[in-house]
């Protein structure tokens, strides 16, 4: 159930984090309104992220319903987060240009889309890397 990006709410802004803030509030646990919000601005599905979170879809129903995530499932939307504030400062605030980006191979990440790395922590460092050379004008 992907909504698209193009109608998100102006409310939800995610917004980038320390390591230490993220280790802080992924102790804490975040709450999954936040996954619902994320997955409506980027125009994912429940189904791609539980992939992103790593953890089974059914997982990510009963956390839903329970309201909170574990630490683990929630450093993993916080590095999303992260990267999604990266991608709208970077694209000028369009949601959609994110959500069309994260979807499209990258010859920077050896052909591959950068959505297809997220599931790893490292994949989310590769991606943010190439976020930043476009930021900064650095395409080869």
């Amino acid at each position: 159930m992907a909504v698209s990006a193009r109608n998100t709410p102006a409310i939800y802004q995610p917004r980038r984090a320390t390591g230490f803030v993220i280790i802080e509030e992924a102790r804490r646990g975040v709450s999954t309104q936040r996954i619902d919000q994320l997955a409506q601005l980027l125009g994912l599905t429940l189904k791609e992220m539980a992939v992103l979170l790593q953890i089974a879809e059914r997982t990510l129903h009963r956390f839903r319903r329970e309201g909170r995530l574990n630490e683990y499932a929630s450093e993993r939307l916080l590095l999303l987060e992260n990267l999604a504030a990266h991608g709208l400062m970077v694209f000028d605030g369009r949601a959609d240009a994110v959500s069309d980006w994260i979807r499209h191979p990258l010859r920077e990440l050896n052909g591959q889309a950068p959505l297809s790395l997220l599931s790893t922590i490292s994949g989310f460092g590769l991606v943010d890397d190439v976020l930043t050379r476009i930021e900064h004008g650095i395409y080869a």
